[in-house]
């Protein structure tokens, strides 16, 4: 058994991976749709300065919503190079204790121990 929880099976490298993705791709969507949107509008010649400079800035936040899921993307890769880099290491389990041993000893000090109640303090 490994001290250590192999890569698979930890819980933030997964948040990473499945947060990253999940950011480009609603910046992809939001970049895609709202380009799109304008497109149609100011080829139809219908745009209003809402279309327009509100959809560009739109498309900034969901051209930066990319960027930021690629350095997620690649921050994800570089935690799992530096990962396999990380030697194994092998735990050493303790033999099972001999508790007939342990109960034996409790017995004689139970024997010599002396049995008058004692009042126990108030707290």
């Amino acid at each position: 058994m490994t001290a250590r929880p192999s890569l698979i099976r930890s819980i933030p490298f997964w948040i990473l991976l499945a947060g990253s993705l999940a950011t480009a791709a609603v910046g992809a969507w939001l970049t895609v749709d709202k380009l799109a949107v304008m497109s149609t509008t100011l080829t139809a010649g219908t745009a209003t300065p809402v279309d327009v400079y509100v959809g560009q800035v739109w498309a900034i936040v969901g051209g930066i919503l990319i960027a930021t899921g690629i350095v997620g993307l690649a921050l994800t890769l570089v935690v799992a190079v530096v990962r396999s880099f990380v030697p194994v290491t092998d735990v050493e389990f303790i033999e099972s204790l001999d508790w007939s041993a342990e109960d034996d000893a409790l017995d004689d000090v139970a024997a010599e121990v002396d049995h008058t109640p004692e009042v126990a303090p108030q707290r």
